[in-house]
């Protein structure tokens, strides 16, 4: 449609805006579908991606969820937004904005599942339920249910989401962003006044148990016992030295000279330029958005297995079980040795990483995706 005046309306439904996987596939989605009109309401209210929004011309309706009134003024809202379909966004989201939604008078709703991971013990029980309440509310609340991953879907219906209604559109990424630059590596290494002789990991994450830094510090500590000098960067919310627990882990370790917390960056294409391993250590992961930003910009990773990793990761020789730091200090030195002795293989490598998101995760392969499942109804 070329008058955007014209342009179906999309009411985008999220939990919250903050720094995360799914508020950043929300941004971006936003941002390069040129096919459809966007407005989104945030169940809790702004935060990092309200403004990002705004700046490309989305309308935001900071929302403050907190009972059954709130409940009634969410239904008004729809109503007045008027929107051809809602796209919901986590189990909060899907739950509370699809039946909303419904009562409003909205005919074609879609989920968006983000979670593969239900395990009782590694999941909050109140997660547990209301993923299991949804799978109730599947039958007649969405008309399509999008995850992220092929390992969401298959755990979704395990526990009773409508068959008939699950598909997979897997994350897409902004390559005008991420890609490989020897100036963002030179720029970012002189900072950290590294040069190019040290062996520099880096592990881009908040601060969470799903996240597993106790893993990848007992990983690295055995890679110092293995005669293998690094440095390794950690990065993400509340990944500082004022995090007690992770601080005297690290000294536990004896990492206090290898590893450095860094909090979070806002030039993260920057800092996976300047790397020469990413690890992910993760317990649970979706689709994980940052092996596929680190790759995307040719930075060598290893990763637990963990979501749809295995598909984004060529190599299954680089890809451990969760839980393991002897298996992850495994894959770990494996990369390092492959640096250490074998640079050309190294750099291959990095090439055919930044080859499978270019080919497989662009953001116009995502966009395309979504848009073609909402223009069928």
């Amino acid at each position: 449609m070329d008058n955007y005046s014209e342009q179906q309306k999309v009411l985008h439904i999220i939990t919250g805006l903050g720094d995360g996987g799914a508020e950043g596939v929300l941004y971006r989605l936003c941002k390069s579908s040129a096919n459809f009109k966007h407005e989104v309401i945030s169940l809790t209210g702004n935060g990092k991606y309200t403004s990002m929004l705004e700046e490309v011309g989305v309308i935001v309706h900071p929302f403050h969820f907190n009972g059954i009134s709130s409940f009634f003024r969410l239904i008004s809202l729809i109503k007045t937004v008027q929107p051809e379909l809602v796209q919901t966004w986590m189990y909060h989201a899907d739950l509370i904005g699809g039946i909303a939604a419904k009562i409003a008078g909205v005919k074609n709703i879609f989920w968006g599942i983000r979670h593969s991971n239900l395990e009782k013990g590694k999941v909050k029980s109140s997660t547990i339920y209301i993923a299991r309440l949804s799978a109730l509310f599947s039958k007649f609340v969405p008309t399509k249910i999008i995850c992220c991953a092929n390992k969401a879907k298959e755990v979704h219906l395990n526990i009773g989401y409508c068959k008939d209604k699950l598909l997979v559109i897997q994350n897409g990424y902004d390559l005008s962003n991420f890609y490989p630059s020897n100036v963002h590596r030179q720029q970012v290494r002189h900072e950290w006044k590294l040069s190019e002789e040290t062996f520099v990991i880096g592990n881009v994450a908040r601060y969470d148990p799903f996240k597993d830094h106790e893993n990848l510090l007992r990983a690295l500590c055995k890679l110092k016992l293995s005669g293998a000098p690094f440095k390794c960067f950690l990065i993400g919310n509340n990944v500082t030295e004022q995090n007690v627990d992770l601080k005297n882990k690290i000294n536990e370790l004896d990492l206090f000279s290898n590893v450095v917390l860094l909090g979070p960056r806002t030039d993260i294409p920057a800092v996976m330029n300047a790397l020469d391993l990413h690890v992910l250590s993760s317990s649970s992961e979706g689709f994980p958005n940052v092996i596929a930003e680190s790759m995307a910009c040719g930075t060598f990773n290893v990763s637990t297995q963990v979501g749809d990793v295995s598909e984004i990761i060529p190599n299954p020789r680089l890809i451990c079980p969760t839980k393991n730091s002897d298996a992850l200090f495994d894959v770990i030195k494996l990369a390092y040795n492959m640096w250490e002795k074998y640079p050309d293989d190294f750099m291959i490598q990095k090439i055919q990483n930044e080859r499978v998101i270019k080919e497989k995760f662009s953001i116009d392969t995502m966009v395309s995706a979504f848009e073609n499942c909402w223009k069928q109804l």
